[in-house]
């Protein structure tokens, strides 16, 4: 075989190995956002909180039996983005749980324009530690939420508090958790219709 008839076939396997390199590399850029929710929902990364069902936490109450009564103080942040014409607050600002024992929050929402508004509801935890251990078994934010016009209703959140945050070095320090929301507009809604006559 020639010299150059050896540098063209490591010329094409060069060019095979680029072009399947770029390709995988474009298929993470499509994977990474659902990897990194996947991710933070699993561990509480950046302050994310857990989802948990009935059943767990009727599990997480007969456990944090064990905890004598060990309690935090839980801040209620409410927000909603620039363009959102909602109110959006907790009914009250703090309260002490129990930690393992279900508790609710209440947040009130008022649409203030002359057009049914659909909105989504983010969230997170600070510190951000304590998001591997707050767990939320309803939440508004779950779905997303219809509001027509001048309508105004509450929204409870039901929560606990995994007791396993006490075996955590990094929650010794901790006293109060802040559980913070934003509502923004839903992205498949129609943001210039809905601008029109809005108060």
């Amino acid at each position: 075989m020639s010299q150059t008839a050896t540098l063209d076939t490591r010329n094409r396997r060069t060019m095979v190995f680029a072009f399947l390199a770029a390709l995988g590399m474009l298929g993470l850029g499509f994977a990474s956002v659902p990897l990194y929710r996947l991710f933070c929902q699993v561990t509480g990364f950046a302050g994310t909180t857990q989802r948990a069902s009935d059943a767990d936490a009727d599990l997480a109450e007969r456990f944090a039996a064990s905890a004598g009564g060990a309690t935090y103080s839980i801040r209620f942040d409410a927000n909603t983005e620039r363009d959102m014409p909602w109110d959006f607050k907790p009914l009250q600002r703090t309260d002490t749980v129990t930690i393992g024992q279900r508790d609710m929050a209440i947040f009130v929402v008022r649409n203030n324009s002359s057009v049914p508004i659909t909105g989504t509801a983010t969230f997170n935890v600070e510190p951000e530690q304590a998001g591997a251990y707050f767990n939320k078994i309803q939440c508004f934010c779950f779905t997303e939420q219809t509001l027509q016009p001048g309508q105004e209703v509450r929204m409870p959140v039901l929560y606990y508090v995994d007791a396993k945050a006490l075996d955590d070095p990094n929650m010794d320090e901790v006293e109060q958790i802040t559980l913070s929301y934003t509502f923004h507009r839903a992205l498949d809604q129609d943001s210039a219709s809905e601008g029109e006559g809005e108060s």
